[in-house]
């Protein structure tokens, strides 16, 4: 385990596990999370460039709120176009884990244009196979029996799902059908998909003390202003508060990965 301490810091008491090799299958990361607490823990989950699924496997379910009416859950998808949402979690054990647009069509079973901006239910998707993936999690003895639990899950349904058009992963057919088809399978626009990559770079780039103008600049915004709408749109809070959100502030310690460069997730993966 690796335990975040920053003082004051909200994430004081997270602890955070990687996976000690990479999963099987391209396009995919995950991290552990253990948050204790005796009280329960306020959280906003912010959109990314990746289909999010969390599995939770302690006794006490997520509190969700803001995304679509509220819901208790164990286990859940986010799609790529999710409006940020509350989650509000006590003692939280669970498996968090970053699909790849191309990846996640086959995992999930479901096209991401009908996932789209929803939270679902993650057991609404893989039924009974949930709360069995769940239990086992629950008994693993260590985070690395876990992931590779979570890594053959995923395995398994990527090879029994069917993939992404060749030609929407190569961007490869005429502007009118590769946005139509891109749309319908990745669950955005190629457009929306670009804006969401370029507000993830900035974000962490202000979580790590970036002046606002700095970053506006670098990531290509028009001006800061036009960063200020971005960060608004898809965090719906300010800069300020959107650079000292919990699950964005941890990032470097849960998903190493992600450097300093445009987040990978929406290219193709080979």
């Amino acid at each position: 385990m690796r335990p975040i301490r920053r003082g004051a810091d909200p994430t004081v008491g997270w602890e955070i596990e990687r996976p000690p090799r990479t999963a099987t299958l391209p396009g995919v990361d995950m991290a552990g999370f253990r948050i204790h607490g005796d009280s329960p823990v306020e959280l906003r989950a912010i959109p990314h460039p990746a289909v999010t699924v969390a599995v939770e496997f302690g006794d006490r379910p997520f509190d969700i709120h803001g995304a679509a009416d509220r819901m208790r859950s164990e286990s859940l998808a986010a799609g790529l176009a999710f409006s940020a949402f509350q989650v509000c979690a006590e003692g939280i054990e669970c498996v968090q884990i970053r699909l790849s647009p191309l990846v996640a069509h086959p995992v999930l079973g479901v096209p991401l244009a009908e996932l789209s901006g929803n939270v679902i239910l993650l057991d609404d998707l893989w039924g009974r196979d949930t709360p069995r993936l769940r239990e086992r999690l629950h008994h693993a003895r260590t985070w690395p029996e876990r992931f590779a639990l979570i890594d053959a899950e995923l395995s398994t349904r990527f090879h029994a799902g069917r993939t992404t058009d060749p030609e929407v992963a190569r961007a490869g057919w005429s502007r009118q059908r590769m946005w139509s088809r891109f749309g319908s399978q990745i669950g955005l626009t190629p457009k929306r998909a670009a804006m969401l990559v370029r507000f993830d770079h900035a974000v962490h780039r202000m979580v790590r003390g970036h002046a606002l103008a700095r970053v506006a600049a670098d990531c290509g915004y028009a001006d800061q202003s036009h960063l200020h709408h971005d960060i608004r749109a898809f965090s719906g809070t300010t800069p300020t508060a959107a650079a000292s959100e919990p699950w964005l502030t941890v990032d470097e310690t849960a998903w190493p990965t992600h450097g300093d460069t445009t987040s990978p997730d929406l290219r193709p993966h080979t």
